[in-house]
């Protein structure tokens, strides 16, 4: 045993001794996450300029507009300097309502408002929360233009008294009820769909990859060298696996604690987590030694294993979440252990289950591990031993 712990410490050594592999250990998954989760359900609001004129009216259709989700108002006052700041790039969209609005509904005239943007980014989603803001406020100015039009009062007076009438036609009540259950769970936070996800795609990428350093420790002569010591063939091949399975686990617990600081994400049941993270670094692992012990050189493993990384995850549900699939997609990605790791991931971020309701999950990974595993070792040492 002490043979294999000495070789999976010099595996550890020499892939951490390669710069690169820190940046894509360390801070790129986070970096990823970060991206992920202000793209999926961020809480960053949209700057969005409003030109008004004075009075009642004008400022029902502010606070309208102030007061929808994800917008964050300031006041300009022209629609030339509005132009300008969008154009800038300083606001993205802007509102001019007309200082006539009242009065050219007054006349039976359309009354326009002046959306601006430009073309790309949220502007497109902008103009539709902007239009039910203005809209709530001008189905009431439609009628309160009506009235005034009957009885030769002021549209403000006749507003108030469609307010008051709105107000007593609510006495009814109207109550909501959600039937079934929520797609990604309730009380998500930002990162939660995406912390899961960027782990099982991260491990498994830094598993495979890791099949370059094995591969020219093959080249340079390390595992022939090895050989000639009193240690066999399938201790060399274990503390090969248990170097590749370090670095995995290492990278799993890294994600996890930096998810849990810089962002929040509550993770949910340790030793579920905990459970479900070592057995997926076994899958990611076995199927570096796999990559390893098939091809010759290092160029070819790393554009295989990347190329195989990345489209594994995508059809496996570590790129979009595994609800958005259909039932065949989901079908499917049953065949590829992305799948069971980022669902029992979901299940422990976002739904509050516990390590029994992961143990399916556990169970077909490990079923995974031992197959690659397997092949792995008996196409190692069969390598090995012919070198």
């Amino acid at each position: 045993m002490s043979a294999v712990l000495a070789i999976a410490w010099v595996a550890l050594k020499r892939f951490m001794r390669d710069r690169s592999n820190v940046f894509f250990v360390l801070v790129f998954p986070i970096g990823l996450i970060l991206i992920f989760g202000l793209s999926f359900g961020g809480e960053s609001e949209s700057r969005v300029g409003l030109v008004t004129g004075d009075g009642e009216i004008a400022g029902r259709i502010a606070a309208a507009v102030e007061s929808s989700a994800g917008v964050a108002v300031v006041r300009v006052e022209d629609e030339p300097t509005l132009r300008a700041r969008v154009e800038r790039g300083e606001l993205v969209a802007g509102l001019v309502v007309p200082a006539d609005l009242v009065a050219n509904l007054q006349e039976g005239e359309a009354a326009e408002v002046t959306f601006l943007a430009t073309q790309g980014g949220a502007a497109g989603s902008l103009r539709f929360v902007l239009a039910a803001a203005l809209g709530s406020v001008t189905e009431r100015l439609r009628a309160a233009v009506f009235a005034a039009s009957r009885t030769d009062d002021p549209v403000e007076v006749t507003l108030r008294e469609v307010d008051e009438l709105a107000t007593a036609a609510r006495s009814g009540g109207v109550t909501g009820e959600w039937l079934g259950e929520s797609m990604f769970g309730d009380d998500v936070g930002t990162f939660d769909v995406s912390a899961g996800s960027q782990l099982v795609l991260f491990m498994f990428l830094t598993g495979v990859t890791s099949s370059a350093a094995l591969i020219q420790s093959r080249r340079l002569g390390v595992s022939k060298r090895t050989l000639a010591a009193p240690v066999g063939s399938l201790q060399v091949v274990l503390g090969e696996a248990l170097g590749f399975l370090g670095v995995s686990v290492f990278q799993g617990l890294y994600i996890v604690a930096a998810t849990a600081v810089l962002f929040g994400v509550d993770w949910g049941d340790p030793l579920g987590v905990a459970v479900l993270l070592v057995v997926f670094a076994c899958v990611s692992a076995a199927t570096g030694m796999l990559f390893g012990a098939l091809f010759r050189n290092d160029q070819q493993a790393i554009g295989v294993s990347i190329f195989a990384g990345l489209g594994l995850a995508a059809l496996g549900g570590a790129m979009v979440p595994l609800e958005l699939f259909g039932d065949g997609m989901r079908a499917a990605a049953r065949a590829i252990p992305h799948s069971w790791a980022v669902d029992g991931f979901a299940l422990l971020l976002r739904h509050g289950a516990s390590v029994v309701d992961v143990l399916p999950h556990v169970g077909v990974l490990a079923a995974f591990t031992v197959l690659l595993f397997a092949l792995a070792a008996w196409r190692f040492r069969v390598t090995l031993l012919r070198s």
